[in-house]
C-alpha cells in the first residue's frame, strides 16, 4: 500500500513539472482529474503567422485574396454567360379567301440561318412584330425592350424590299416587296444600332441596311443591268459566281488568303446608290454588283448579300463564312451589358 501511495506522489510531481515553462498551472478535468496540458504559446502570435506581422498586414493580405476571388468569379461569369441573338421574323401575309392558318398573319424563320447562328452554341429568339394598338392583346412591348436585352441582331432573307421603302415607284407589280415588314425590319435595325448592339443583315437585310441609311435598290438586276451575269436562277441555293474583296475592306482582312472567293448568288435585287457612310465590301465578278456592305458609323453593321448559311463550314466549293459569324459574335460580347 504504501508503494503504491509513492507512486502517485511522484506522478502527481512530474504532472506539475511539465508546467514549470511559463505556460501555466495545470488543467484540472471533470472530477478534479488533470487534463492534457495547454502547449499553445502563451499570448504569443501563432507559429504559422510570419514573422513581424501585424494585425494590418494580415488584414491587406485578407482583403486582396478575397477581390481575386470574386474578380475571378465575376469574369468567369461574364465570359460564360450564353450570348442571346435575336433574328428578325419572316411574315407571311394572308391570303385572300383562304381560311384556317393562311388565313392569319404568320411570323416565321428559316430554319438554317438559326442552326447557323447556334452553331457557335449562342440562344437564337425570334423577334415578333409588336402592336402597342391591338384591339385583342395590347402591349407596351417596343422594339427597344428587344435591343436592351439581346446581344446582337440578324436581319434574315426574304421578301423584296418595297421600292416605296426607298421613294421609288414598282417598275412592276410583283416588285411591290413586303412594305409591312419593311417598317418593322427599319425600326428593329435603328434600335439595335442605337443600342450599340451589332447587326449582321442577310441577302435581304443586306439590302435593308443600305436603304436605312438613305441608300437605293436596282429592282430588278437584270432589267436594270442588262450586261450583267445572272444573280437568281431556278437553281435557287445551288447558284453561285465569283466574288473580290476590295483593298481596304474589313472582309478581306477576314480573309487574307482568298482574293477570289465563290458564294450563292440569290437576289433579283440588288444595293445600287448607297447610303450614307455606307462602304462596299464584296462585288461580284465580272460584272461589279456589290454583294456586301458595312456601315461605318457602328462596331458591327454588316450586310452579306448571299445567304452564309447554305456554305459549309470547314470547306467545300462556297466560302465558308464562320469568321464572319465570330467577327458578329465578338462584337455581341464586347458590346452586351
Amino acid at each position: 500500500m504504501a508503494l503504491d501511495n509513492d507512486k502517485r506522489a511522484n506522478r502527481s510531481s512530474d504532472i506539475a513539472s511539465e508546467h514549470t515553462d511559463g505556460s501555466g498551472p495545470p488543467q484540472d478535468g471533470p472530477g478534479g482529474s488533470p487534463r492534457v496540458p495547454d502547449r499553445r504559446a502563451g499570448g504569443g502570435a501563432s507559429r504559422y503567422l510570419r514573422t513581424g506581422d501585424t494585425p494590418l498586414n494580415l488584414a491587406g493580405r485578407v482583403l486582396r485574396s478575397r477581390w481575386r476571388a470574386l474578380t475571378d468569379r465575376f469574369n468567369r461569369d461574364f465570359m460564360r454567360r450564353t450570348l442571346r441573338i435575336g433574328v428578325s421574323a419572316r411574315i407571311f401575309h394572308p391570303e385572300a379567301g383562304s381560311t384556317g392558318l393562311r388565313s392569319k398573319n404568320l411570323q416565321y424563320l428559316e430554319e438554317s440561318i438559326a442552326q447557323w447562328v447556334m452553331s457557335r452554341d449562342v440562344l437564337v429568339f425570334m423577334v415578333p412584330t409588336v402592336n402597342t394598338n391591338g384591339l385583342l392583346h395590347p402591349s407596351n412591348i417596343t422594339m427597344r425592350h428587344y435591343a436592351r436585352h439581346l446581344d446582337g441582331l440578324v436581319l434574315q432573307g426574304g421578301a423584296d424590299v418595297s421600292p416605296m421603302t426607298y421613294s421609288e415607284t414598282p417598275t412592276r407589280p410583283e416588285w411591290n416587296g413586303d412594305r409591312a415588314r419593311d417598317v418593322y425590319e427599319l425600326e428593329l435595325l435603328h434600335e439595335f444600332v442605337d443600342a450599340g448592339k451589332p447587326v449582321l443583315g442577310i441577302c435581304r437585310g443586306c439590302q435593308l441596311i443600305n436603304v436605312a441609311f438613305g441608300g437605293t435598290l436596282y429592282q430588278d438586276v437584270a432589267t436594270n443591268l442588262p450586261d450583267s451575269q445572272p444573280h437568281v436562277h431556278d437553281l435557287y441555293d445551288a447558284h453561285r459566281h465569283a466574288i473580290v474583296f476590295p483593298q481596304g475592306s474589313s472582309l478581306r482582312k477576314l480573309f487574307p488568303k482568298h482574293e477570289r472567293a465563290v458564294v450563292n448568288s440569290i437576289h433579283h435585287q440588288a444595293v445600287k446608290d448607297l447610303g450614307r457612310d455606307i462602304h462596299v465590301e464584296a462585288m461580284s465578278e465580272p460584272d461589279g454588283v456589290v454583294e456586301a456592305i458595312r456601315y461605318q458609323r457602328a462596331p458591327f453593321v454588316m450586310g452579306l448579300q448571299w445567304h452564309p448559311e447554305f456554305h459549309r463550314a470547314g470547306g467545300g466549293d462556297l466560302l465558308d463564312c464562320t469568321p464572319v459569324l465570330d467577327e458578329f459574335l465578338r462584337a455581341a460580347r464586347e458590346t452586351r451589358l
